[in-house]
């Protein structure tokens, strides 16, 4: 399986407004294993950046006076994301804004370029009801180091989201079988794929607070049941009875 964590950065927030991208960066994982390749590019939007999205990324217009205009680096794009199942954090928005960007040059939307697309932040909230489940507090979440993250970068941040995702899906991995090795006499283009040392789990136990409202939900739910509830222990019969 071929995957790309990416993520973008814009003019500002709402595309129907005429904001465009500014960067945007792409990392490459074949069977939940990072390649190490990568694609990053800055981008001149050929307009004015927002000073709400300046204060969020740091990118000036300035900075982006000799980068290429998006046609220029569009086939590029498309040629690395082809195929590949896109791991985006919010995906609606920066499929909004590669979709538009495709259509100005004439290429087909994102979502027809890919094969795919999985939005992190759905996951997450599918996961963590309720919780903050922005990349920051996912890293918290999952331990993952954020550190150097003081604003806001494409390719820092999909490096970032890369790390949280394979945390957010670690039991999947046990789908991702190891190949044998064929016979000798077998011609074959299969590439055993081996294992490096895993990293130790984090186990992170509840708080009394947490055993507390966890104890009083299921007296809740035993006495709505009338002294159903399958997750309280049952008190041990008496002796004769």
């Amino acid at each position: 399986m071929r995957q790309i964590i990416l993520d973008t950065e814009t003019t500002g927030l709402e595309v129907r407004q005429g904001h465009r991208l500014i960067e945007v960066a792409g990392v490459e994982m074949v069977n939940r294993r990072l390649t190490g390749r990568h694609l990053h590019r800055y981008v001149h939007p050929e307009r004015d950046i927002d000073a709400g999205a300046m204060a969020v990324h740091g990118i000036t217009l300035d900075f982006l006076a000799d980068k290429p205009k998006f046609r220029e680096i569009a086939h590029e794009l498309a040629d690395f994301l082809a195929g590949a199942e896109l791991i985006i954090h919010n995906a609606p928005f920066d499929v909004g804004f590669l979709n538009n960007e495709f259509a100005l040059v004439g290429l087909p939307p994102v979502t027809q370029v890919a094969g795919g697309i999985l939005d992190t932040l759905r996951m997450a909230k599918s996961l963590h009801p309720g919780k903050r489940n922005n990349l920051d507090a996912l890293c918290e979440r999952y331990g993952v180091d954020n550190s150097n993250r003081t604003l806001h970068g494409a390719l820092l941040d999909a490096e970032i989201l890369a790390d949280v995702y394979l945390a957010m899906t670690r039991g999947q991995e046990s789908l991702v079988m190891e190949l044998d090795a064929p016979p000798q006499e077998e011609k074959t283009d299969v590439v055993e794929i081996r294992r490096g040392p895993r990293p130790p789990l984090k186990v992170i136990k509840a708080a009394d607070s947490e055993i507390e409202a966890h104890t009083a939900t299921l007296a809740a739910i035993d006495k709505e049941s009338k002294g159903k509830c399958l997750w309280l222990p049952k008190a041990p019969a008496e002796e004769g009875a």
